[in-house]
């Protein structure tokens, strides 16, 4: 099930790069954002009980809401504006940019050798966007960039959030996704909203995939995975999401790698698990030390 996820997930870059290439930017993230609030809403409702939403759940949701906006803004527009591929490549720095953003919040650092892997993976981001040869990078790379930025900052906030806090991921990811169709109902009204009601069949597939599989299914499947697994075995496979992201750019997508592009995601690859790896065992570590309980975590949609 985490490795449906990971291929899910895989397959959001070319999505969300063909149908931007249908419709505006801001139309395509109002579209996913408000499939997935009433998938949401309607899984909320069919549960017998506990369905009211509490004050931490609505506050945790509505900032998150807004930062995970933010992450998708980003990305959607650095998709458009770049291969899916590269996309899928650059956004996984997120893996090794979380770690060095989370010490800011108070927490010991990773060790020395984390630095090694977040340079390769720095260095692959350089190869990745020399394309054929050295240049200035594209715009949808430096948005990608800013998105695995951001996307680190969100996910040590939801860590920082949702610590010592009783908040149920389904009701707050449910605040998220209708925090997501408010901010972006404006912006898609003035981009051209009634596009969306002529576009066609295979537009609105991508629309459905964004919104269905690639938020509201892969959190729920997620969820129910980890439940059931491990969280290294979890990391490990969902660590696969660019190798995916590579295979759907190439195999559907009909994207071309260079040599110096093909040892860009190389390199990524091998740095960020390699830097996963490291921060796994020097966490472990760390807990195995700490007396106190294992702080709550939260996976957005």
């Amino acid at each position: 099930m985490l490795l449906l996820v990971a291929v899910v997930w895989g397959s959001s870059y070319l999505a969300a790069k063909t149908a931007t290439s249908a419709l505006p930017v801001l139309v395509v993230l109002f579209a996913r954002y408000l499939l997935s609030a009433i998938a949401c809403l309607a899984l909320v409702a069919a549960r017998r009980r506990n369905r009211r939403y509490t004050r931490d759940e609505v506050r945790v949701g509505t900032v998150l809401g807004i930062t995970q906006a933010a992450v998708l803004v980003l990305e959607t527009y650095g998709v458009a504006h770049t291969s899916a591929a590269n996309a899928g490549l650059i956004i996984s720095l997120t893996i090794v940019l979380t770690p060095l953003m989370d010490r800011t919040a108070g927490r010991s650092g990773p060790p020395p050798r984390f630095f090694a892997a977040t340079g390769l993976c720095l260095l692959a981001v350089g190869l990745l966007v020399s394309g054929s040869g050295f240049h200035s990078p594209r715009t949808g790379d430096v948005l990608m960039l800013a998105a695995a930025v951001v996307r680190a900052a969100h996910v040590t906030l939801v860590g920082r959030l949702t610590r010592s806090r009783k908040v149920r991921p389904l009701h707050a990811t449910a605040i998220q996704t209708v925090v997501g169709t408010a901010l972006f109902s404006v912006p898609a009204a003035v981009s051209g909203l009634p596009a969306l009601g002529r576009t066609d069949a295979a537009v609105w597939t991508q629309l459905l995939h964004l919104a269905l599989l690639c938020s509201v299914f892969a959190f729920l499947a997620q969820t129910w995975a980890v439940q059931r697994s491990s969280a290294s075995r979890a990391s490990l496979l969902l660590g696969t999401e660019p190798v995916w992201a590579v295979a759907f750019g190439i195999g559907l997508g009909g994207e071309r790698f260079t040599a110096v592009t093909a040892l860009g995601a190389a390199l990524m690859v091998v740095g960020t698990y390699w830097g996963q790896a490291i921060e796994r065992t020097h966490r472990i570590g760390k807990q195995e030390e700490e007396t106190s309980c294992p702080a709550t975590t939260l996976t957005s949609v």
